[in-house]
């Protein structure tokens, strides 16, 4: 081999090599508030995010109220454990209906507990941002969450009431 041509490949060579090491040992951070829970949820053995033996969303589309008096009541969105629909009037969304199967979610029941105020039987409670639900089974729970002001408690009530509720106490 040329002496000559050694001499120009070897500094090319070496400053890759320098390149690709400074590379992989400088990676940045991730500083996201996030990061630690990624990391945390992306391990073997983590806790799943929804409980095996959680019921299956598209189970409980029977159970949500139908149209009624201007309102459509438009499906959202489903997957285990729980299910979403949008109540629609005049084009617009005045409130979001849903059920959740709290068995992934063990802390949404607490609130229930010390529920004096009932509807449909059912222990009730308000969560923020202008929610109302109620605990059926002692597990699922089913709430309707108003997205304009329009939408009060009261019709937060009424639309609880139109739910299947004692079907939904049927689930296991």
């Amino acid at each position: 081999m040329n002496f000559n041509r050694l001499r120009r490949i070897i500094p090319a060579l070496l400053l890759a090599v320098l390149l690709l090491v400074t590379s992989t040992s400088c990676r940045a951070q991730d500083t996201s508030p996030y990061a630690q829970t990624q990391k945390q949820s992306t391990q073997r053995g983590a806790t799943p995010a929804v409980a095996k033996n959680a019921e299956q969303g598209s189970s409980f589309n029977k159970f949500f109220p139908k149209s009624a008096d201007g309102y459509q009541v438009v499906p959202a969105q489903e997957k285990k454990g729980f299910a979403e629909y949008k109540l629609n009037k005049d084009g617009k969304n005045v409130a979001v209906m849903s059920i959740n199967d709290t068995v992934s979610t063990p802390d949404a029941q607490k609130k229930y507990q010390q529920s004096t105020e009932k509807i449909g039987g059912y222990p009730a409670a308000e969560a923020p941002g202008n929610a109302t639900g109620v605990l059926v089974n002692n597990r699922y729970q089913v709430k309707v969450a108003s997205r304009d002001p329009s939408f009060t408690k009261n019709d937060r009530v009424t639309w609880l009431q139109k739910f299947n509720l004692s079907g939904i106490a049927q689930l296991k």
